[in-house]
């Protein structure tokens, strides 16, 4: 093999290897960062609409961290923490309503990984599956929507479209 030859291979071998890098790298850190609740752009059946929400999601291994904090349409202030890996299994959650536990929050939720811009997760109450959420996040980075489905602690039908942009 001539010098060029290995050159052209080398440089080759060099840039696969920067490309599938940068593609790990992006595609798991798509959803990393602080979103703002796009009311405008959003919809919530049954309702109401909170008035506020921001998400700040960190990656972990495997998985995502979040922190939401919220206002809902009667003014209650809403704060949760939690993580979970994109693993199907279940991890708890405690949703915190004007510091409180909210006994109408979802305590355990778990998630999977459908490609680099989309992931789908289950929240459950006390072993009840309450809504499922399909997690979509634009090409460009910029929009994360959020559709749910399923029944709240009331039993209502829930069918919402939540959009957020990225901060």
């Amino acid at each position: 093999m001539s010098k060029r030859t290995r050159s052209v291979v080398f440089s080759f071998a060099v840039l696969s290897v920067v490309a599938l890098w940068f593609n790990v790298v992006v595609g798991a850190d798509m959803f990393s960062g602080t979103w703002q609740l796009n009311l405008a752009k959003s919809r919530y059946i049954p309702g109401p609409a909170p008035v506020s929400g921001t998400t700040i999601l960190s990656s972990v291994d495997g998985g995502l961290k979040f922190v939401v904090d919220g206002v809902t349409a009667a003014g209650k202030r809403t704060h949760s923490e939690y993580t979970f890996k994109f693993d199907g299994n279940d991890y708890p959650q405690k949703p915190m309503l004007d510091g409180m536990p909210d006994p109408d929050g979802a305590d355990m939720i778990s998630a999977r990984r459908v490609d680099d811009y989309t992931y789908e997760t289950t929240a459950r109450l006390k072993g009840h599956v309450l809504a499922i959420t399909k997690v979509v996040v634009s090409r460009d980075g910029k929009t994360r929507t959020n559709t749910v489905t399923g029944k709240n602690a009331q039993g209502q039908t829930v069918s919402n479209t939540v959009v957020y942009e990225k901060q």
